[in-house]
């Protein structure tokens, strides 16, 4: 309602009113679909996982090694399940006690990693835990061949990067090394090879520095 006067000083009452603007966004502004995510190429730092079946009669040890250098990746084995005959293991207890042990021996636990050259055999290794026939458990480091009796599977996941680190740090190394590895990992080292560490068959041999992503002027741990 709106009051004005006319030429004859009389009040003239006029009912016309501004149209009310609506309140919300206008219609269409929103829901609107957004443009897909490609990724093109797989970060260095992704892991991959990875269900391994070993068939029977086969080398579990020598079958993760072989994948893990065809792939030129390493391998960290979460797990295993499956029965293995015939076992040669190294005490914890004593590390110099080797025994081999005859027969049939479900998995109870299967743990380790496997890096492919450069890195050293002594970077590779397999943990496990067996159950035996009368209800015995046993336990070591797998020094000979873990032969499958039947087929194992194992659970395990892949990486392309590896940081060597030297521990305990020195305090005042500590803050540039940190800063260094996190700026210079996707440059320095963005694969085990210098083919990016994907399913490749016979790339280059990357340096020893550039595998452990070393300091510059440290040398290499192995």
């Amino acid at each position: 309602m709106e009051l004005r006067s006319d030429n004859n000083n009389q009040i003239v009452v006029s009912s016309e009113s501004k149209p009310r603007r609506p309140r919300g966004r206008p219609a269409g502004s929103k829901n609107k679909p957004k443009p897909p995510i490609i990724i093109t190429q797989d970060s260095a730092n992704a892991l991959k996982s990875h269900v391994m079946e070993v068939a029977n009669g086969c080398d579990i040890t020598e079958s993760v090694t072989d994948f893990a250098r065809r792939r030129q990746r390493g391998v960290c084995v979460l797990s295993g399940s499956g029965v293995v005959i015939n076992v040669t293991l190294r005490q914890p207890s004593s590390p110099s006690a080797v025994v081999t042990l005859h027969g049939r021996f479900e998995i109870l636990s299967l743990s380790g990693s496997f890096l492919p050259p450069p890195a050293p055999p002594a970077a590779s290794g397999l943990t496990v835990y067996l159950a035996g026939g009368q209800g015995q458990v046993v336990g070591g480091t797998v020094v000979g061949p873990l032969v499958a009796s039947g087929l194992v599977v194992i659970m395990a996941a892949s990486f392309g990067n590896v940081a060597y680190e030297r521990l305990p740090m020195e305090q005042e190394e500590a803050a540039p090394q940190q800063q260094q590895t996190e700026e210079d990992a996707s440059t320095l080292f963005r694969g085990l090879y210098s083919g990016g560490g994907g399913n490749n068959e016979g790339g280059n041999l990357a340096p020893a520095e550039a595998y452990w992503n070393t300091p510059p002027g440290r040398p290499a741990p192995f």
